[in-house]
């Protein structure tokens, strides 16, 4: 069971969301409970909020079987979980606004604010590549380098560049990658040339874009291998993701940080052109000499 905080928080102090602790230990549950996680997770967080005999129920379990999962997950009680997921809500729809009010207040003698950002990021990074799965992150770039089938990248408001970023890379390293367009109209054309087995990137980061998940929707829809880069918190796209690979964005302070996205999306690429050296190096090469 994990540590708590002195003032019997209902979020242990790992800081994990509820859904990031569902998936971090979906792989050591047994049967009935990853029923209970799946039930959760398609109806996120609403079935969360039902009592214990209805969860149990839309999950086809016992209710035992509900309270060992939500013990598995961390808390001592289901009060305690069900409020983890109301305070998970809140932190999730936090606007700038809402966050820059919450900061707490800089003490005296502390770093100047650009060493403690950068220190901030750091450390971001370091929590980003503790949480992220190898087996995952070596799954989505043996699948990219193979270089077969299409590889589709779409972002958010702030997440798109992430998208672009990736784009620009992956076109130098294997053939058919393009980015989805940020329109509704233009990008269910595209949708139309999905074909099953493709890869579909999705960058999501709170406040969740609601077309993004109704983009996962129909890209699951079309058998897409769809992969999810989000945040902490986890985005609802996660119910159509094969693979999920969490960053921490959090700063403290108005604004969240793309950081580690950008920095997993390096690692992405340059492990991609590792595994795909001996076509991609050809490919490079091609478009060198112009």
């Amino acid at each position: 069971m994990a540590d708590y905080a002195e003032d019997e928080r209902a979020v242990p102090l790992d800081g994990l969301s509820v859904e990031a602790r569902i998936h971090d230990v979906m792989m050591e549950l047994t049967a009935a409970e990853k029923r209970a996680a799946r039930g959760l997770l398609g109806s996120y967080p609403t079935l969360g909020f039902a009592p214990v005999a209805e969860f149990a129920a839309v999950s086809g379990i016992s209710s035992a079987t509900v309270l060992r999962f939500v013990a598995r997950l961390g808390y001592r009680s289901y009060p305690d979980f069900q409020r983890a997921l109301r305070e998970e809500l809140d932190e999730r729809s936090k606007s700038p606004l809402q966050r820059a009010e919450a900061a707490p207040p800089r003490a005296d003698g502390d770093l100047h604010y650009l060493d403690r950002y950068m220190a901030r990021m750091a450390a971001n990074l370091s929590a980003t590549a503790a949480r992220i799965p190898i087996s995952e992150f070596e799954a989505l770039a043996a699948r990219l380098a193979e270089g077969r089938g299409g590889c589709h990248l779409i972002g958010g408001r702030f997440t798109d560049a992430v998208a672009a970023y990736m784009e620009a890379h992956l076109r130098l390293v294997r053939p058919g990658v393009r980015r989805l367009d940020g329109r509704t109209a233009t990008r269910a054309d595209q949708l139309i040339d999905v074909r099953a087995g493709d890869i579909a990137v999705i960058f999501d980061v709170r406040r969740y874009d609601p077309q993004l998940l109704e983009t996962a929707r129909s890209l699951a829809g079309r058998r897409a291998f769809t992969v999810l880069v989000t945040d902490e918190w986890i985005s609802p796209v996660s119910r159509h993701a094969k693979i999920v690979l969490p960053c921490l964005t959090e700063t403290g302070s108005t604004w969240d940080a793309n950081s580690a996205l950008f920095t997993l999306v390096e690692a992405i690429i340059a492990r991609t052109t590792e595994l795909a050296w001996p076509a991609a190096s050809r490919r490079i090469g091609s478009l060198e000499k112009g």
